[in-house]
């Protein structure tokens, strides 16, 4: 057996050589990634395939020149090509493979095997071109079995560095060298290998001896088992290091999918608030140099509470889902839907004119006029649209959507089922005040912005004060001191009503504990109470809490219902003024005369005081019908042992009318004017004579 000895000069180069070809095929094959992939794949593809097969087989016969062996040598060079071919064909084909968008675990490991074997192929098939005279070549099994495995692993290795880095290796050389040097070390380790489990023997010898009975066998047999077990472990940390990218591209998946949700309406899968949001700064600094509009269509269906009440929540929900679907299907390119609240939709139109806006919401709203088939129920609604225009009616979000409301709020007002664009007009602005002043609402009731000012009535016999109404005013930051009927109807939509009813009930109860102290006779102090609060379950419950609280005569106090609340369920009414009346609260019939009462159900209510509306007393005259009609209510009142007031009392002459007709109590602007506690108790009021 002869021992191979080696050229380190030659065996230096060798590693040089098969660097720079492998540093060479990285750079081709990070072409592949780029733009010119399409046009030029094939050309590309085969040119990698040919730098790598050509690093393989000179690096090679490099290596085989540093070899020393023992006897002459030649190459057989219909196996020498092959060998070139076989190397060529398998990186190609490998190359194909691990260049594609994506890189899966199996396409890497089929990648990484056929590469490996494409270097250990070319290898032996170069070994068998070998032509020694007198001698043969005998393989270590276990040493082939390790060539093999190094260039399998440094394969897979180089390959999944290349896919990993595709994007950062053309701006950072360090990674390119990194990677070429990866490659051309799985190629120098296969050869040595390869070369280390080769022996050459002689013919004539009479027996075959291991290679490996002396220690440097055994040395070289422990360096060979270490570089395998990087090169493998390398290998095994990159493929685990994939998968686990393979992991976190599902989870970032997921992320997205979860973004998505969180920006999209769950039921018609349209764009929320939040979308609108992003979606709106993106929009408005697109169109901040252009000389264009943006139209916002602010559309709210009209009565979609009946729906719900009558047909069923799931019913509304499907009403919703198909009215989206409609919409969207008349949506053009530069236009877009969004859900904004239960029945409501904003449609914006990006480079829109009025007369496109306009023309948009006719067809949405001929749209919705078509029936809607739900669960074998013909379902029909319309819908009413408001029309803001960037920038003309606001330059942000807000402005756009509370102008957009405003103008929806106006077509609800003009009758429904119809379009209205915004306009600084008296009416529109009036609807946007509202809207604000029932924002500022909450925060007054919760820092209990209110005051109680009072209006006293007076009895039309001894001409001196009889009472006392208490009315609510709103002490507004910026808008000063504002009126009941800028506030109250606001209040019952929202339902804070109840609160400050309440508060105005604990204030009143406070002021008579005052007054009886003070023995002022201003009794009863008689405050309003609003259909939603009369009716709420937690009435009585509060009033017994303010009589413990507050020790005071419960007949100093009067509760005034109006006529067509205590009308409205009369035997439910009639209880609760049973129990009120059982408290000992003085009760009072409001506004009568508005509504549809009936005497047959007014002498039922236990009440004590008939408050005559003010519409009878403004056109008063000697005379008049409404003599007549005020003549009649007061007779039959004070037959039913009832007391009558008669509200907005603003001429004598209007007072002598009503002290002729018998009307026992007068109140209004020309009596005593609403005032605070201070000025009412230091002014001296009297009825004029």
């Amino acid at each position: 057996m002869a021992h191979m000895h080696y050229d380190y000069s030659l065996v230096v180069c060798s590693v040089i050589v098969a660097v720079l070809a492998c540093y060479f095929a990285v750079s081709i094959e990070q072409s592949l990634f780029c733009g010119l992939r399409q046009q030029y794949e094939k050309t590309l593809l085969v040119i990698s395939g040919c730098m790598l097969g050509a690093a393989i087989w000179c690096m090679h016969f490099v290596g085989m020149l540093a070899c020393y062996l023992p006897a002459e040598y030649s190459f057989d060079y219909s196996l020498t090509f092959l060998s070139y071919v076989i190397a060529f064909i398998t990186s190609t084909f490998a190359v194909w493979l691990t260049t594609r968008a994506t890189l899966p675990f199996l396409r890497l490991v089929l990648g990484a095997v056929l590469m490996g074997l494409g270097i250990a192929g070319m290898h032996y098939t170069g070994m068998m071109g070998l032509v020694m005279d007198q001698h043969e070549i005998y393989y270590d099994p276990l040493l082939v079995i390790f060539s093999v495995l190094i260039s399998i692993s440094g394969s897979g290795l180089s390959f999944w560095l290349t896919f990993k880095y595709k994007n950062a290796v053309h701006k950072r050389l360090h990674i390119k060298s990194f990677i070429a040097f990866i490659m051309a070390l799985t190629i120098v380790s296969m050869h040595y290998m390869g070369m280390a489990s080769a022996a050459f023997y002689s013919i004539d010898a009479d027996q075959l001896v291991s290679n490996y009975r002396n220690g440097q066998g055994l040395i070289l047999f422990s360096i060979i088992f270490v570089s395998s077990l990087i090169l493998v472990g390398a290998f095994t940390v990159a493929v685990l290091e994939q998968r686990l990218e393979a992991r976190n591209k599902q989870l970032a998946e997921a992320n997205r999918e979860l973004a998505n949700q969180a920006v999209q309406d769950n039921l018609t899968r349209l764009p929320n608030r939040l979308f609108l949001a992003e979606y709106s700064h993106l929009l408005f600094t697109a169109h901040r140099y252009r000389d264009e509009k943006i139209a916002f269509l602010y559309i709210n269906l009209d009565r979609f509470k009946a729906v719900n009440d009558v047909f069923g929540h799931h019913v509304g929900d499907q009403l919703l889902v198909q009215l989206a679907a409609r919409i969207q299907h008349i949506l053009a390119e530069n236009e877009k839907l969004l859900r904004i609240g239960s029945d409501e939709f904003l449609m914006v139109l990006e480079s829109a004119s009025i007369e496109q806006a306009v023309e948009k919401s006719e067809q949405v709203l001929r749209l919705i006029q078509d029936s809607f088939l739900i669960a074998g129920k013909e379902i029909n609604i319309s819908s009413s649209i408001g029309i803001a225009m960037y920038p003309d009616h606001g330059n942000n979000l807000q402005d756009l959507l509370i102008n957009a409301d405003a103008a929806m709020r106006m077509s609800k007002y003009q009758g429904r089922n119809t379009y209205s664009v915004f306009s600084y007009s008296v009416g529109q602005q009036e609807a946007k005040s509202q809207t604000k002043l029932i924002n500022d609402l909450y925060k007054a009731v919760e820092e209990k912005q209110f005051t109680l000012f009072y209006q006293p009535k007076f009895s039309t016999k001894s001409h001196e004060i009889c009472g006392v109404e208490a009315l609510i005013r709103w002490n507004h930051p910026s808008l000063g001191l504002l009126p009941p009927n800028m506030f109250i109807e606001g209040a019952e939509k929202t339902g804070l009503i109840i609160q400050m009813g309440y508060w105005a009930l604990e204030q009143a109860c406070k002021q008579i504990q005052i007054w009886e102290r003070n023995d002022t006779n201003y009794f009863p102090l008689a405050v309003n109470l609003s259909a939603v609060q009369f009716e709420h379950k937690h009435l009585f419950s509060t009033l017994e809490r303010l009589f413990e609280k507050y020790p005071i005569n419960p007949n100093h106090l009067a509760i005034e219902i109006t006529e067509s609340t205590a009308m409205h369920h009369i035997d439910a009414s009639i209880r609760s003024f049973e129990r009120l009346r059982q408290m000992g609260i003085k009760l009072a019939i409001d506004d009568f005369g508005t509504g549809h009462s009936s005497f047959l159900y007014l002498k039922n209510l236990p009440v004590d005081e008939l408050k005559i509306d003010r519409e009878f007393i403004r056109d008063l005259s000697v005379g008049s019908k409404d003599e007549m009609i005020l003549e009649s209510i007061i007779q039959l009142a004070i037959k039913l042992g009832l007391v009558v007031t008669a509200e907005g009392v603003e001429t004598p002459s209007q007072a002598d009318i009503l002290t002729r007709l018998g009307c026992q109590q007068l109140q209004g602007y020309l009596l005593g004017m609403p005032v605070n506690v201070d000025r009412l108790e230091k002014s001296k009021y009297a009825l004029p004579i």
